[in-house]
């Protein structure tokens, strides 16, 4: 039964995933199309620089509940930490390559850190808080999503979380992948920065 419930989720964690937060607020609130506009990334970031910070908090929030929403069913039914941990896996890779805007999505940082929210609380705010001071440090999102990324893996086994640590592992490599064009444009000093 629980081998039922775990696929039922893992497709609603990915259809979820593919509602795109800031595709859908920004045509509510008639702004520019974030594909069509800034990096033209879908995300919270690029709404940020296009319709400013109030915006892309709520497309962040939107974002975090494709996380959040799955696992939240995932608790309800018992499921194992390992496979909630996929399941929110799931939910960034809809996020990313979304079945209903054409598999172009956003890089998923925001729903990543509403899967570690569930996961672990504890991680999830040291790493939203090290994305922040990196942020506001050297203002590329970018830069501070890639260095979470990495060391996500890291402070989760530090925080003996053992069973999530292979999921993060995959949900890190699945961002950084997505930021491979950011990776460029940040070694060639030409990455769109931040306004924080």
């Amino acid at each position: 039964m629980q081998i039922l419930i775990f696929i039922v989720l893992l497709i609603f964690s990915y259809l979820l995933g593919s509602i795109s937060s800031a595709i859908l607020i920004c045509k509510l609130l008639g702004l520019p199309d974030p594909r069509k506009e800034g990096s033209g990334n879908p995300g919270a970031s690029n709404v940020s620089r296009i319709a400013g910070k109030k915006v892309a908090a709520v497309v962040f929030i939107g974002d975090a509940l494709k996380g959040i929403v799955p696992l939240v069913i995932a608790h309800h039914f018992h499921l194992s930490l390992l496979l909630q941990g996929y399941i929110g896996l799931a939910a960034i890779l809809g996020h990313s390559f979304p079945l209903f805007f054409k598999f172009k999505g956003g890089k998923g940082v925001a729903t990543f850190f509403g899967v570690l929210l569930m996961l672990s609380w504890p991680i999830a705010l040291l790493l939203i808080m090290l994305w922040v001071i990196v942020a506001k440090l050297f203002h590329y999102a970018s830069a501070a999503s890639i260095l979470t990324a990495v060391l996500a893996p890291f402070i989760t086994f530090y925080f003996y979380r053992p069973l999530v640590v292979l999921p993060i592992f995959l949900m890190s490599l699945l961002i950084i992948y997505r930021h491979k064009k950011n990776i460029f444009r940040l070694l060639k000093k030409k990455e769109n920065k931040l306004g924080v």
